[in-house]
C-alpha cells in the first residue's frame, strides 16, 4: 500500500556547485520526470515556462535550468549570492506552494530516434554514469552527435560557463567514454 503525503509543506534549500555563478535551488517535490531537464539560456527561450520567465525578470539572472527536483539559477558576475538567495529562495518556494504550472504546454522530452548502435551505447553511458554526477552539480549533459570518433555533447545549467567544465569534459567524460566504447576517440562540447 502506497502512502501519499498530502499538502506537505514545500521546502526549498540551496546547494552550491563548481560554477561560482550558479546555485541549485532544491525542492522536496518533483518538478520534472526523472532524467528529464530543460535549459533556458535566455528569456526568449523560456516563453513556455512562466517560472523561468519570471526569474529572468530579476536583472541579475543569466540562465535558468530545471531538472527533476531543482532549479539552477546562473547569475551575472557582479552580484553576490548572499544578496540574491533571500530574494530567489522565497520566490521559488512561493511559486511552488501556489502549485502554478511550470510550463504553458505539457513538457515533452526530446527523443533521439534512429540512433546507430554506437550512438545508443554513448547515450546509455551518458544516462547511466555521467548525467547523475552532472545533475548533482546543478547541470546536465545531452548527446548531440557522433561522427568520425568524435562525440559532441551539450552542457547545460551550471555546467554552461563553469570554469571546471573543460577539465570535467576531458578528464572525466572523455576518459570514461573512450574506455567503455572503443569507437569513441574524443569528446567535445557544443556551445560552452
Amino acid at each position: 500500500m502506497e502512502t501519499e503525503v498530502k499538502n506537505a509543506p514545500v521546502i526549498v534549500y540551496t546547494e552550491s556547485n563548481p560554477n561560482p555563478n550558479s546555485l541549485k535551488f532544491v525542492a522536496n517535490l518533483a518538478l520534472l520526470p526523472e532524467a528529464q531537464s530543460v535549459d533556458f539560456p535566455d528569456a526568449e527561450s523560456a516563453v513556455n515556462c512562466p517560472i523561468a520567465l519570471d526569474l529572468f525578470k530579476f536583472s541579475f539572472v543569466r540562465r535558468v535550468f530545471i531538472a527533476a527536483n531543482f532549479i539552477t539559477v546562473t547569475k551575472d558576475e557582479g552580484s553576490e549570492w548572499n544578496d540574491l538567495v533571500p530574494l530567489l529562495k522565497p520566490f521559488i518556494k512561493g511559486w511552488l506552494e501556489e502549485k502554478k504550472p511550470l510550463f504553458k504546454e505539457e513538457f515533452k522530452k526530446e527523443t533521439l530516434e534512429n540512433l546507430t548502435e554506437t550512438e545508443q551505447k554513448i547515450q546509455v553511458v551518458l544516462d547511466e554514469y555521467i548525467r547523475p554526477a552532472v545533475e548533482s552539480d546543478g547541470g546536465n549533459i545531452t548527446f548531440h552527435s557522433f561522427k568520425d570518433g568524435i562525440v559532441k555533447v551539450q552542457l547545460q545549467g551550471s555546467c554552461s560557463g563553469c570554469p571546471s567544465s573543460t577539465l570535467t569534459l576531458k578528464a572525466g567524460i572523455e576518459n570514461l567514454l573512450t574506455k567503455l566504447i572503443p569507437e569513441v576517440k574524443s569528446v567535445v562540447a557544443e556551445g560552452i
